[in-house]
């Protein structure tokens, strides 16, 4: 087994990868915005759920891209998996907001 091949591995980087790209844009582009208001326009405009999840789901292509270029499977699937859940969740909160 390849040092950083593990399934659980992957699971991690991909839920927590995100996050921090949620939070990184935030405090980029929206942080003259207190977060609890942020929060509230974020659940009433579908349009920025639309640009989080985009920016969220790329950071994870590319991290599954980069785990995959280097024969990194386990770990691959892993963030594969996270990816696939975190754009079912995106579609439905596209599609109740």
């Amino acid at each position: 087994m390849k040092k950083w091949d593990n399934l659980k591995l992957g699971l991690l980087l991909a839920l927590l990868l995100p996050v921090l790209i949620f939070f990184g844009i935030y405090f980029g582009r929206f942080s003259y915005y207190p977060f609890g208001e942020f929060w509230q326009t974020l659940r009433e405009e579908s349009r920025l759920i639309t640009f989080f999840a985009a920016w969220c789901l790329v950071a994870n292509i590319a991290l599954f891209t980069v785990f995959i270029n280097t024969r990194r499977y386990r770990t691959a699937r892993g963030v594969f998996i996270v990816t696939v859940i975190y754009g079912s969740l995106f579609l439905v909160l596209k599609f109740l907001a």
